[in-house]
């Protein structure tokens, strides 16, 4: 244990870590606890440590300047290059009441989880540290987002890359550092590592959306909306052409999600922890796009939200059928089968594109 661990030590800082879970994150505080211990302390670290820069992103009362600033006083610190102590010092009066009790009390604490980040092997902070990096240089790249949205699909696959693609990337290090046989693995993961994370990133902006926007944010992509929708407007969800967008990045984000099994059932089927660590967040998000797709003008993410007695049958049924890549296709494929796919949304799109380019043809035509 380092010295920057010092104000708890040992098992103190562990259990402080495991705690903050339970503050900041419901899923992650249930998904977790079924790694192999090896992976437990790590992958929660990690976690928290994703946690204190989506603080400094999300936070209103930060100014532009202030959050570059802080992100890269936050990358230093996680690499060891700069102290954690005078970090939180300088966080901690910017945090307003928007930021949740939780979180302001995990900024407080980072010398102790940054302590114990710095107690892991070299190849664990390789990982730890690489993630953080890029996920605070695109962070800081997009400044905490923009009321009337991304310009582009391909503006949102950068964005997604580097505050989640990045973490499917780091999680894929880690347990081919904990496993040789996943290890082995390491070269067919990798290309799905990412698109776990974009997908799990895309729900969530989905599911949050009108959250965002009375926040002064949005993440969706303008260009993915027929001309005409106003993603900055309160009345966005009421406009000709705002469910068609949707509906294309559900689409999106479910082919993102057909990445994220074939990346958890090319876990070794005895690695049941691991197997369980995924397939509980992947069902979660894939129960939750089913609720968008279902509810297309859906309020708040209140709305949309998995109940709990389904998140209990997503434990019970992927548990059950862990080890099985048979089944667990067979669950896959009936749980997202209501969902639109990416290749038919492009085909529907492309066709109401060509109707529409007919129609303004005949319109010039008949005008002339």
């Amino acid at each position: 244990m380092t010295a920057a661990a010092s104000l708890l030590d040992g098992e103190q800082a562990v259990a402080y870590q495991e705690q903050a879970l339970l503050h900041v994150s419901r899923t992650f505080a249930l998904t977790i606890p079924q790694l192999p211990q090896a992976l437990r302390e790590v992958v929660g670290n990690a976690y928290l440590l994703c946690r204190i820069a989506d603080t400094i992103e999300d936070e209103p009362a930060l100014s532009v300047p202030d959050k570059v600033a802080l992100l890269r006083e936050f990358s230093d610190v996680v690499a060891g290059r700069a102290p954690a102590e005078p970090f939180a010092a300088h966080l901690l009066p910017g945090l307003s009441d928007a930021t949740a009790d939780g979180e302001k009390e995990l900024v407080r604490r980072t010398p102790v989880v940054t302590g114990l980040t710095h107690g892991f092997n070299p190849a664990q902070r390789a990982a730890i540290e690489r993630c953080i990096d890029v996920m605070t240089v695109g962070m800081s790249e997009f400044g905490g987002g923009s009321r009337s949205g991304l310009e582009t699909p391909r503006n949102l696959e950068r964005y997604t890359y580097c505050v989640a693609g990045v973490v499917g990337e780091m999680i894929t290090d880690l347990v081919c550092d904990y496993s040789k046989d996943i290890a082995a693995r390491r070269d067919r993961l990798y290309p799905l590592a990412a698109q776990f994370g974009h997908g799990l990133q895309l729900v969530n902006i989905l599911k949050d959306v009108w959250e965002d926007q009375r926040r002064g944010v949005c993440w969706l992509p303008r260009a993915a909306f027929p001309n005409g929708v106003d993603l900055s407007s309160p009345a966005t969800r009421g406009q000709p052409g705002f469910v068609e967008g949707l509906t294309h990045l559900v689409a999106t984000a479910q082919g993102y999600l057909d990445a994220a099994f074939a990346y958890t059932v090319l876990i070794p089927a005895r690695e049941t922890g691991i197997r369980r660590f995924l397939l509980w967040t992947l069902g979660l998000a894939v129960l939750t796009l089913r609720r968008i797709h279902g509810n297309p003008r859906f309020a708040s993410g209140a709305e949309v939200k998995v109940p709990r007695g389904h998140v209990r049958a997503i434990v019970l049924t992927t548990s059950a059928a862990a080890r099985s890549a048979g089944a667990l296709r067979w669950l896959f494929r009936r749980a997202t089968a209501p969902l639109p796919r990416p290749e038919a949304n492009k085909g529907a799109s492309e066709e109401r594109s060509r109707k529409r380019a007919a129609a303004g043809a005949d319109r010039s035509s008949s005008s002339g």
